[in-house]
């Protein structure tokens, strides 16, 4: 399932978040994941204690980040989550970013081709990131994807 098909069905978008800490939007993020059954509550410390051991590797240059832990760290079932920030936060000194896409891939082959890939495909799209950045609606975003 991509990333469009699943954020129209579950509808698993935040907009304009405010948070301080970068460890807040981590636990935001995952949130909805949470609640819907995708991951355990132990997966969001999984996906803080990996960037604090090996920094922000899944921040990208277009501010865009896409926290994830292995499967083994709490995934249930394969999902995404999405996050815009009302204004940009900096994960554990890296760039700031003010889109965060979660994903939960239930094992190693989903976690990269399906997880990881489909979001790429909109780092090559910059106007489509720019509408999503101005974008006041679920639907809207929606549409974007």
């Amino acid at each position: 399932m991509s990333i469009r098909q699943f954020l129209a069905q579950n509808q698993y978008i935040q907009i304009g978040i405010n948070a301080e800490a970068w460890e807040d939007l981590i636990a935001i993020a995952a949130a909805p994941l949470i609640k819907g059954g995708f991951v355990t509550a132990e997966y969001p410390q999984a996906v803080i204690d990996n960037t604090r051991k090996y920094g922000a590797y899944y921040v990208f240059e277009e501010g865009i980040a896409i926290p994830h832990a292995r499967p083994e760290c709490g995934v249930i079932k394969n999902g995404f989550s999405l996050l815009t920030l009302a204004r940009p936060v900096s994960i554990s000194d890296s760039e700031p970013v003010d889109i965060i896409v979660m994903f939960s891939g239930m094992d190693s082959d989903t976690h990269i081709t399906q997880g990881i890939a489909s979001i790429v495909e909109l780092l090559d799209k910059a106007e489509t990131l720019a509408q999503i950045r101005q974008a006041t609606t679920v639907d809207e975003i929606i549409r974007l994807l």
